[in-house]
C-alpha cells in the first residue's frame, strides 16, 4: 500500500510540475492535476488537502535535491573561490536541466503573496547558507577579506544568479550560455571580496 500511495504521490508532483508551468498555478486546476497524473480527482485529496500543499511540496522536493547536489558539487573544490565558481555554474546549469521547476520557482511562486508571506523553507535557508559558509572559510584562510559580511554577501550573490535565472526563463532567446553568465556573475563577485 505504500508502494502504491508513493507512487501515486510522485505522479501528483511530476503532473503539478508540468501543469503549473505550462498553465500558470492559477489557471491550473486539481482535475487537470489528476488528469496528468492519470488519477481521480478525489485521490489528490488523500495526499494534499489544496493546491497551495501541492506546490509547497513540489518545492520542498526539489530544493531537497537541489540541496543535495550543489552540496555534492562545492565538495569537489578545496579553494573557497573555486567553490563559488562551480557554485554559480551549478545554479544555473539547473535552470537549463529543470525548465519546468525553474518556471514554477521564478514565475509562479513568486506570483503567490500567500507562499511567499507563510512559508519559510528551511531547505532553502541552508542552501543560501552554503555560500556563507564558503565565504567565511574563505575568509578563515584569507582568501576574501574580513570586512565582508557573509550574511549580505551570500543575498547579494544569490540575487545576481536568481535575476540570471529569472532572465534565463522569461526571455524567448539568449545572448549567452549558462557558462558564459555563470563567469561573468563570479568575476564581478570574486573580485569585489577576494583580499
Amino acid at each position: 500500500m505504500n508502494r502504491k500511495k508513493s507512487e501515486k504521490y510522485n505522479r501528483i508532483i511530476a503532473a503539478a510540475t508540468k501543469m503549473f508551468a505550462e498553465k500558470g498555478y492559477y489557471k491550473t486546476r486539481i482535475s487537470e492535476i489528476a488528469r496528468e497524473a492519470g488519477i481521480a480527482d478525489g485521490t489528490i485529496y488523500i495526499y494534499f488537502s489544496h493546491k497551495d500543499q501541492i506546490l509547497i511540496a513540489l518545492f520542498e522536493e526539489k530544493m531537497q535535491e537541489v540541496l543535495d547536489n550543489m552540496k555534492r558539487q562545492i565538495g569537489l573544490e578545496d579553494d573557497p573561490l573555486a567553490k563559488i565558481e562551480r557554485f554559480a555554474l551549478t545554479h544555473l546549469r539547473l535552470i537549463e536541466d529543470n525548465k519546468d521547476m525553474a518556471e514554477i520557482i521564478q514565475v509562479e511562486l513568486r506570483q503567490s503573496s500567500k507562499f511567499m508571506k507563510n512559508y519559510h523553507n528551511l531547505k532553502f535557508s541552508q542552501y543560501l547558507d552554503l555560500i556563507e559558509d564558503i565565504i567565511r572559510e574563505g575568509q578563515k584562510k584569507n582568501l576574501i577579506k574580513k570586512e565582508v559580511i557573509p550574511s549580505i554577501a551570500k543575498r547579494a550573490f544569490f540575487g545576481a544568479l536568481d535575476e540570471m535565472s529569472r532572465y534565463w526563463v522569461l526571455s524567448k532567446s539568449h545572448k549567452y550560455d549558462i557558462e558564459t553568465a555563470a563567469k561573468q556573475i563570479n568575476s564581478y563577485f570574486i573580485h569585489g571580496i577576494k583580499t
